[in-house]
């Protein structure tokens, strides 16, 4: 395991004084164990002009992280991370109804489940991106699934 290396960078938003005190470390093993996977670590602490934390948070990756670099290593882990919870909050909140696709089957059906909706939402964030037309005709995602049950709904189906 490396030396733990500490670098600290004040800033002013506003009237407002806060410090980020970033750690990292090099070859960091993830587990206990001769075989472990090597990793780099990296750890950031925002204080206020009060020294109350206001932030804190730790990444690992392959990526070499020094002290000239470990700010945007850490902007690009915070970036990273607010892309994937935004999906997931769509994917949970805006009519796809993903956390309710596991339990079902005994095999593979959750995983069917959770592809489709995948596909759904990569499909309807292409046409949103380049499709006038469906960009006016459907306001939100959410309704648009609610017209989509509403036909199934009135479908024959044959049991």
């Amino acid at each position: 395991m490396g030396k733990v290396g500490s670098h600290t960078v004040s800033r002013r938003v506003g009237t407002k004084q806060s410090t980020d005190t970033f750690r990292f470390v090099s070859q960091l093993p993830l587990r206990n164990s001769d075989d472990a996977l090597l990793v780099n670590w990296c750890e950031i602490v925002t204080t206020n002009d009060n020294d109350d934390i206001t932030y804190q948070n730790a990444w690992a990756t392959s990526h070499s992280i020094t002290g000239n670099n470990v700010a945007q290593v850490v902007e690009a882990g915070r970036s990273r991370w607010k892309i994937e919870n935004e999906n997931n909050n769509t994917l949970k909140t805006k009519g796809y109804h993903f956390e309710h696709n596991f339990g079902h089957g005994q095999q593979n059906l959750s995983n069917l489940f959770a592809t489709m909706i995948l596909l759904a939402f990569l499909l309807h964030t292409a046409l949103d991106l380049l499709d006038l037309r469906y960009r006016a005709a459907l306001p939100s995602c959410s309704t648009f699934l609610e017209h989509i049950r509403a036909l199934l709904r009135y479908l024959p189906f044959d049991n």
